[in-house]
């Protein structure tokens, strides 16, 4: 794995970790008034961004636009900013975090709904040659 599917996954990898330990803590404390957050930093942070980099390893031309590298900036962005907004909102602090953190988890989402569609092509996986059409094809 490389280039910007790397970075997705390896992204992703510390955040579920994070999760995890987080996840620890809630449960050796027994305080789980973060839980929602804690559920976005595993969803978003890792199941989501995880998906995206098996995408782009899947679909290697899809990671080489410059569109790629934005949609990493914006996912990440959006992770780091819509976990502690929710624990804040959650804690009484406010919701601005988190509104702006939602955004851009949509909006990161809607660019790689733009990714996918522009390197439909790239992901198409060619047919089979059967071992008949290779034997057509040597005679």
């Amino acid at each position: 794995m490389r280039g910007i599917s790397f970075w997705f996954f390896m992204t992703a990898v510390v955040y579920v970790t994070l999760g995890m330990i987080w996840g620890i803590v809630m449960a050796a404390t027994g305080d789980h008034r973060l839980a929602a957050a804690h559920a976005h930093l595993n969803l978003v942070g890792w199941v989501t961004l995880a998906l995206f980099g098996i995408y782009y390893h899947l679909v290697p031309a899809a990671g080489e636009h410059v569109l790629a590298k934005v949609h990493f900036a914006v996912a990440t962005t959006g992770v780091v900013l819509i976990v502690p907004g929710i624990a804040m909102a959650l804690s009484g602090a406010g919701e601005l975090l988190a509104k702006v953190g939602s955004v851009l988890t949509l909006a990161s989402m809607l660019l790689f709904a733009v990714v996918v569609f522009r390197s439909r092509k790239a992901a198409e996986v060619p047919e089979r040659a059967t071992v008949s059409q290779g034997l057509e094809q040597s005679a």
